[in-house]
């Protein structure tokens, strides 16, 4: 199987439909990860057809969180070399993306392949979360994160940003849980859980979907 088919048959058991040109988006991408991973720490997979199962179709698994629209305004914590912001901005490019990366050798990753893949609007933030100024917060629809050890940190770094009624979508181990209590306590509530195996894998995924109060 090719690495285009891998992707967009993964993609389409996801529920999302690739285009050729998008398609072609995700294959520049990974030439330009395994570039930059030479130089860089971007990654610890290596493998082509790895990458995109771990980190493309794991990255396209967040749109089962939410409902992309022109407009909405999605914000991705910690996002490192991408994921799952760039994925979801190439199925999705009406929607706006503001990815916050501390790293700076990371940050400038990301702005090459905003550039290179002609990415519109999108904002690269070189800051930690906890530092970005205030007109970031009550801003955003949809936060995102990858990078938080647990799903209780994320809670609690996410919810600033989003408005009343905005996501906290994130993707977990299925093993890892969260009480009713514990999320209350960070303004938010439990919109759902979905529990999968990603595309072409074994590998067991937990969609958790919050809703600010």
């Amino acid at each position: 199987m090719t690495l285009r088919t891998l992707l967009t048959s993964g993609a389409e058991k996801l529920g999302v439909i690739l285009s050729d040109a998008q398609a072609d988006a995700f294959l520049v991408y990974l030439v330009e990860l395994e570039k930059w991973n030479q130089k860089i720490n971007l990654t610890a997979i290596r493998n082509e057809q790895d990458i995109v199962i771990k980190h493309f179709l794991d990255s396209l698994s967040y749109l089962k969180g939410f409902i992309p629209a022109p407009a909405l305004r999605l914000l991705d914590m910690g996002a490192g070399a991408g994921f799952p912001a760039i994925p979801i901005k190439i199925a999705h490019p009406e929607i706006s993306i503001t990815m916050v990366e501390a790293v700076h050798k990371k940050a400038s990753f990301l702005r090459h392949i905003v550039r290179a893949l002609k990415l519109l609007e999108v904002d690269v933030v070189d800051k930690r979360t906890d530092e970005l100024p205030s007109s970031h917060h009550v801003s955003c629809d949809v936060v995102t994160a990858r990078a938080f050890a647990d799903i209780k940190t994320a809670l609690s770094k996410g919810e600033p940003f989003l408005k009343p009624g905005g996501l906290l979508v994130l993707s977990r181990g299925p093993e890892e849980s969260i009480g009713e209590g514990e999320t209350l306590k960070a303004g938010m509530v439990i919109e759902k859980r979905l529990d999968f195996n990603l595309p072409h894998s074994n590998d067991p995924r937990a969609i958790w979907v919050f809703r600010k109060t």
